[in-house]
């Protein structure tokens, strides 16, 4: 009879188990290397001079112990500064929870050194290691430990070198490292929560500034290093919520707050604290503008604060008045729809121009002193860097292609990047930096330009995957939407009519067609095992434009149009190779809550959907994200209710596989559990896949693995 049924992940196939000498399959490569990720160079800081290069990166392709390096960019020499390995002598890496909300929000699976500062020189380098603190000499190749109080998050030193902060225990702690023992303590509090503040935190970022607006840091050095502006946040207005571990029913479960749409958010302020830790609260009207976005503190020019309405339809920046705490709005933003984040802005130029963007019909262009320097159709995607050469700035005229070019003081644009692929960069003292992933290439290619000119290369250690995706990027339908099919390696044109998979994002900020090979590993996989494999990206997706990103106001089941857009092209294209008779789609996250929709609002289309870690009822999902899309719950019902999983549950006549992580505290479980009872009072049959322990992410290389094989098996099965 219809109901749901409850399935539980299997143990490692024979030839995976512990012992077994034959080759792991794709699944277990792709888990055990992060996606082929692990071993690339990555979190780059070039010295001033443009002498040095800092970076992290695995020492092999397989090895999840991130270690800290330097780049002689004269020379061309490598070193290795710090190995977690010979740093922790019994070999074991102890997070604490803020360390784990941290990387949880950061996406990050690695292990190791995952993230570190420098000095203004970078002569110096800190970082946090098994909730330890600990500092890297970059001359002399010294790492010692410094005294702390545990956990230790998000280690900065000061520009010139002589303190480290970070924050711990719900306060901002403070370390000189120039201090002889019987003077003035080593290690001592900065500022921290007055007894009885359970709900104040100061020097992180709170949830969703890390989580939707890409900031993760919640302290700011002075450039002379003498003061620190810190957030303080309260959480008391947001709702408690409760992560239970159903598996340990022995165990009480872990409260966390959780500021869902329409709920009250973490109350956000900004000080300023010196070196004593005395402190002035930064004042603007937060009421009028609660999020504060970014802070960007340069000897180019006093603070610049990035804030934000609730509705974010407002945003302003302003400036910092050191002596007083008053700031001034020097930029102001309005939109109907939103005013987009745009990662690197606002920042001063060197000359004491103020850097941001501007939205300009279809465009999104760089902007100095409000006036657009780059050129209609070249679509900014953040500002990656800027100094006195110039900005270096993200952009592309191409959604698939990411490139890096340079706008000098005086506007002139550069094109740092030609070739087809997906490029990001650094610039400092004359040195560029260049990673690059291509559709003709493996990995990440490190270059290294001085004078305009490759001066070398710095190696990538990642995993040679075992076969070469072979991916055709298409443009489809009167829309042009950005497709990449992908057929069986062995399959021949016209020989057989194979089951059509879609396996899109599709949703905000995210890009899943992309001009590089490691996009597509995993979809060409899937194909090898009988499938044509259909990614694309549809409205709402960054690089096409102001206008295609404001399409998804208030509606996001129109995403699904766009997909059914492209299976309808396919089957045109493509009449003896695909069969629209069996089609299914797969997705994770927003990509989850699309293949759910697909098969509840679509039938006639969608045939199966394997929906992993689905958003059902958006008023579940948290203020930042969901608000800027669909509005206050409170002021827009019907508006949440046409875009719920739940009010049309009703309508699932295929097979829906249901996977969702019981440890997940950015997309609750209660997502797909609240979407099961609705199908069951409808009497729709479908599976759930609850996974114990697993967050957003499934970095576990057994679990991560059998996700796949167990999503291929439900597909297979479903579209016969």
């Amino acid at each position: 009879m219809p109901g749901s049924t409850f399935v539980t992940t299997p143990q490692p196939r024979p030839a995976e188990s512990a012992g077994a000498t034959s080759a792991p399959t794709y699944p277990r490569l792709n888990a055990r290397t992060l996606r082929f990720s692990l071993g690339a160079p990555r979190t780059f800081t070039i010295a001033p001079d443009g002498s040095r290069i800092v970076f992290l990166r695995a020492p092999s392709g397989t090895d999840r112990g991130i270690e800290l390096w330097t780049y002689d960019v004269a020379s061309g020499a490598e070193h290795r500064v710090a190995d977690p390995a010979a740093l922790l002598t019994d070999g074991q890496e102890d997070l604490s929870p803020a360390e784990r909300a941290r990387r949880e929000r950061s996406r990050e699976g690695a292990a190791g050194i995952v993230g570190y500062a420098c000095d203004r020189d970078a002569r110096y380098a800190a970082f946090a290691l098994s909730s330890r603190l600990w500092l890297a000499d970059l001359d002399g190749g010294e790492v010692r430990e410094l005294p702390s109080v545990a956990p230790v998050v998000d280690p900065r030193p000061d520009p010139t070198g002589r303190y480290v902060a970070y924050a711990s225990n719900a306060g901002l702690r403070l370390v000189d490292t120039h201090a002889s023992t019987g003077g003035t303590p080593a290690e001592r509090v900065l500022v921290g929560p007055e007894p009885g503040e359970t709900t104040v935190s100061w020097g992180v970022a709170e949830f969703v500034a890390a989580e939707e607006m890409d900031r993760v840091r919640g302290y700011w050095w002075a450039p002379d290093g003498t003061s620190l502006l810190v957030e303080r946040y309260d959480e008391a207005p947001v709702p408690q919520w409760h992560i239970a571990n159903p598996a340990q029913p022995d165990q009480p479960p872990v409260p966390v707050r959780y500021p869902a749409a329409g709920t009250g958010n973490a109350d956000v302020s900004l000080w300023l604290v010196d070196l004593a830790g005395e402190r002035r609260e930064i004042r603007w009207d937060a009421a009028a503008h609660p999020y504060l976005v970014d802070v960007s503190w340069t000897s180019y020019g006093p603070p610049l604060l990035r804030v934000l309405s609730r509705d974010q339809k407002s945003a302003q920046v302003l400036t910092v008045d050191l002596a007083t705490g008053a700031t001034a709005a020097i930029r102001e933003d309005s939109d109907p729809a939103w005013v987009e984040i745009v990662s690197g802005t606002p920042r001063w130029l060197p000359d004491g121009r103020l850097l941001t963007t501007v939205d300009t019909g279809e465009t999104r262009q760089l902007a100095f002193d409000g006036e657009p320097v780059t050129p209609p159709g070249l679509q900014v995607g953040g500002v990656l860097d800027v100094d006195t050469d110039g900005v270096l700035v993200s952009a592309t005229t191409e959604p698939t292609e990411q490139h890096v070019v340079r706008v000098g003081p005086d506007g002139t644009v550069t094109p740092l990047t030609r070739e087809p692929g997906v490029h990001l960069g650094r610039a400092s003292g004359g040195t560029v930096l260049l990673v690059s992933q291509s559709l003709d290439h493996d990995g990440s290619l490190v270059r290294v330009l001085r004078g305009g000119a490759e001066a070398g290369r710095i190696e990538s250690r990642q995993e040679r995957p075992p076969f070469t995706p072979g991916a055709t990027l298409l443009r489809l339908g009167p829309r042009e939407l950005r497709t990449a099919i992908l057929f069986p390696r062995d399959h021949t044109p016209g020989s057989r009519r194979l089951p059509l998979l879609l396996d899109p994002y599709g949703g905000p900020h995210a890009l899943r067609v992309r001009s590089a090979r490691a996009a597509f590993l995993a979809s060409q996989w899937l194909a090898d095992q009988g499938f044509c494999v259909v990614v694309a990206d549809g409205r709402g997706t960054p690089n096409r434009g102001p206008a295609w990103e404001r399409e998804v106001l208030n509606d996001f089941v129109s995403t699904l149009d766009d997909q059914v857009e492209v299976v309808e092209e396919i089957a045109r294209r493509y009449p003896d190779d695909v069969d629209p008779g069996r089609v299914a789609m797969r997705g994770w996250s927003y990509g989850g809550y699309l293949s759910a929709l697909a098969v509840i609002a679509r039938p006639d289309v969608f045939h199966a959907a394997v929906a992993g870690a689905p958003v059902t009822d958006w008023r579940l999902y948290d203020t930042c994200y969901t608000e800027r899309y669909l509005g206050h719950p409170d002021e827009q019902p019907d508006v949440y209710a046409r875009n719920s999983l739940l009010v049309s549950a009703a309508g699932l006549e295929r097979p829906l596989l249901l996977i969702h992580g019981l440890a997940d505290d950015n997309v609750v479980a209660a997502h797909t559990l609240r979407l099961s009872s609705a199908l069951l009072a409808a009497g729709r049959r479908h599976t759930v896949l609850p996974l114990t322990g697993v967050t957003h992410m499934t970095p576990q290389e057994v679990v991560a693995e059998n996700l796949l094989l167990l999503e291929l098996d439900f597909l297979r099965e479903a579209l016969g």
